[in-house]
């Protein structure tokens, strides 16, 4: 599961990994929030639908992106008390956790960590064969963080398995 954590419109992903090495795109979408609802509001909102999606579908690890910046104190505050419910979430389900970099993902899911928005949605496109390019941006982000893991464990494993077979 890929959480792409945001004040108003938090993404979420639920990736699977199919035969072949294959990915699917089993849900995605987002958690808005309107404009002027309380924190604490949304806080909650946003940890009870979390909630919900690791209850409905029992991930293996929930992925999310590591904070790098906010434009403001305020923001990068608010920022923080978000990822703290989503990991709250996944504490309180026994869900394991993953962090990485927008770089990181970014560079696992278009090769280039400085690519835009663009450039990763096109990407995510078409490591799920999805028929459209998927947004909003938050459901895209969540479903890179969610690709980067798998493709990051596939590596790790392939890397492993030639380790082990060298000794």
């Amino acid at each position: 599961m890929g959480v792409d954590p945001s004040c108003r419109s938090t993404g979420y992903a639920i990736v699977e990994q199919l035969a072949g090495n294959r990915l699917a795109a089993v849900e995605f979408g987002v958690i808005p929030i309107k404009r002027n609802v309380p924190l604490p509001e949304a806080l909650y909102a946003i940890h009870s639908k979390i909630i919900s999606k690791i209850e409905e579908f029992a991930p293996d690890l929930l992925v999310i992106e590591a904070v790098f910046y906010a434009q403001n104190v305020k923001s990068a505050i608010a920022l923080g008390a978000v990822r703290g419910v989503v990991l709250l979430a996944a504490q309180q389900t026994e869900t394991p956790v993953a962090e990485y970099s927008a770089t990181q993902i970014k560079v696992a899911v278009a090769g280039y960590g400085k690519a835009d928005k663009e450039a990763v949605q096109k990407m995510v496109q078409v490591a799920l064969n999805l028929k459209e390019i998927p947004s909003p941006n938050d459901a895209s982000d969540a479903l890179a963080a969610a690709i980067c893991h798998l493709n990051s464990a596939r590596l790790k494993e392939r890397i492993d398995a030639s380790i082990g077979s060298n000794r």
